[in-house]
């Protein structure tokens, strides 16, 4: 179940994997899905199941399908690490995706523009959208909402029993927005919220406001 909350006088739609689409522009925006880090891992060692390689995309698939977004903007660290075998697999995604998609670097952007400029992706440091910030790590700018990722919020609840929960979620202040990580192969940093802050925990296949 998706939530609709919405940000200077537009719409943004919360959804379970982890994006968020803006409705007035038809952008859906993901952060932080570190495409290859898997095959990297294998690489060096590391007892991952071949097959989670493509769970990345799948999930793709699904939340492009739900919304049949005009434009995917990826808010960094979309590649985790230089060139490998997955890059092969973008580009089919990429081939066979309708949408227009845009890059804002992360710091594991580190492979070369050119490869993402041959896929007809151009990569920004940052946009600026009507009174929206999109960056990767978060900014403070006045006058700005600032859409970011970099941190792969979670927080943690407390239940009956003692029971402790960590669950990832859109961690909402003032004047910022901070987007869960997209992937499936990454870590979470727990925050601590503020009197005024929002939290929409992932539950399943809910977006639930804390």
């Amino acid at each position: 179940m998706t939530q609709t909350i919405s940000i200077q006088n537009q719409n943004f739609t919360l959804h379970p994997l982890g994006g968020i689409f803006w409705v007035e522009k038809s952008m859906l925006l993901i952060s932080d899905v570190h495409l290859g880090k898997i095959v990297h891992f294998r690489k060096f060692g590391a007892a991952v199941p071949r097959k989670a390689v493509h769970k990345n995309y799948l999930l793709l698939d699904k939340i492009v399908a739900h919304f049949n977004p005009f434009q995917i903007c990826f808010l960094g660290d979309l590649f985790h690490s230089t060139l490998n075998k997955e890059w092969e697999l973008f580009e089919n995604w990429v081939s066979k995706t309708p949408s227009e998609i845009i890059l804002v670097s992360g710091n594991h952007d580190i492979i070369s523009p050119h490869k993402f400029e041959e896929l007809g992706i151009p990569i920004f440091q940052e946009l600026i959208l009507d009174d929206f910030l999109l960056t990767h790590h978060p900014e403070e700018r006045e006058g700005l909402f600032n859409f970011c990722g970099h941190i792969h919020p979670a927080i943690k609840l407390k239940g009956f029993g003692r029971q402790n929960l960590r669950l990832s979620c859109f961690f909402k202040s003032k004047n910022q927005l901070i987007f869960p990580a997209f992937g499936e192969f990454t870590g979470t940093y727990t925050l601590k919220p503020k009197k005024n802050d929002e939290v929409f925990v992932i539950v399943e296949d809910e977006v639930v406001k804390v």
